[in-house]
């Protein structure tokens, strides 16, 4: 009666993670993903969406991926997976690096809809536990904020892809993502970077001297692209100007990875991951910054949308993932 209780206690656990990774499917020759989130009136979601609805991209939110080796409650990681402050505890952090997908539900997922390409927005900080070398929190009380279950879900998808060339790009978070995935390291704070660099930071990739009690706007700044990249193709010129930012995180230790160097800023002397590639991929891009967000400045004329890239730029990668329908 016990073993008979256990295994229907497991078939539950199964159906309900089998529940929460499950919509409706799309009849479609193809369509772009965009990687699963649960807050869909985030501006990092609803600036892409708005932006692929203008240029008449097709797409559709790419479902929920999880890991039958951890614990959910009501579709989130359980409690018991993560630690204090929300982060991935690192026995199931290595355990999702070593298994990767191998117990998930990602063929189902994947196999739900024709996807051409996969888009990872903005969001949360990544569990440093999900470094290929594990670092600890970095103990900024103000800057904690992780999304486990997102964590699983951004990971096992990434890794897919990469796996299966299927095309992604990602943005800000989505692009630390790519780099996690391929083995590279993040700074996980650019404040506390800069003052043990002893060089002075005056929030050029984050808008933080606005007044907590309005509207923190995005951080204008420069992009230089690097020759013989596919970015600098893409683009076909030499600088990016005054993309919107909104990051503390950056990646770094590109170094004994398949990432290459595609545009980066200096602030100070402080040179900083901007644009990241997959030297072995034909389409595995990460940009740090939200192209998306000027193109909806543009789009609904903001008073400001002159102080960031300009609409024509920040389409160019969007009209780049078009291509591939």
């Amino acid at each position: 009666m016990k073993a008979l209780k256990k295994l229907l206690l497991i078939f539950i656990i199964f159906a309900l993670l089998i529940s929460c990774a499950t919509n409706k499917s799309v009849d479609s020759a193809g369509l772009i993903g965009i990687a699963w989130r649960s807050d869909t009136d985030s501006e990092f979601y609803t600036n892409i969406t708005k932006t692929l609805d203008n240029l008449n991209i097709p797409y559709v939110m790419v479902d929920q991926v999880v890991d039958y080796s951890l614990l959910y409650d009501d579709c989130n990681v359980s409690e018991s997976c993560i630690d204090e402050n929300g982060i991935l505890l690192s026995k199931y952090a290595e355990l999702i690096k070593s298994e990767v997908y191998r117990n998930s539900n990602i063929e189902e997922v994947i196999n739900k809809n024709n996807f051409k390409a996969i888009i990872f927005t903005g969001g949360e900080d990544i569990a440093p536990t999900l470094l290929k070398t594990p670092e600890p929190w970095h103990g900024i009380e103000e800057e904690k904020d992780y999304n486990a279950t997102r964590d699983v879900s951004d990971y096992l998808l990434m890794s897919y892809c990469l796996d299966n060339n299927i095309p992604v790009i990602g943005f800000c978070r989505g692009s630390q993502m790519l780099g996690v995935v391929s083995g590279a390291g993040i700074i996980q704070d650019l404040k506390v970077y800069f003052n043990e660099q002893n060089v002075e930071y005056n929030a050029e990739h984050r808008n933080d001297i606005a007044s907590v009690d309005s509207y923190r706007d995005y951080a204008p700044h420069d992009v230089k692209l690097i020759d013989d990249t596919k970015v600098k193709e893409i683009f076909d010129r030499d600088t990016l100007n005054n993309v919107p930012s909104w990051h503390h995180q950056v990646l770094t230790d590109l170094d004994c990875t398949n990432l290459i160097l595609a545009g980066y800023t200096d602030v100070n002397g402080i040179t900083t991951v901007e644009i990241i590639e997959r030297s072995d991929k034909d389409f595995a891009f990460g940009f740090q910054f939200h192209p998306e967000a000027s193109y909806v400045k543009h789009l609904e004329d903001y008073p400001n949308k002159d102080d960031f890239l300009s609409q024509e730029d920040a389409a160019i990668i969007f009209k780049e993932i078009g291509k591939l329908l």
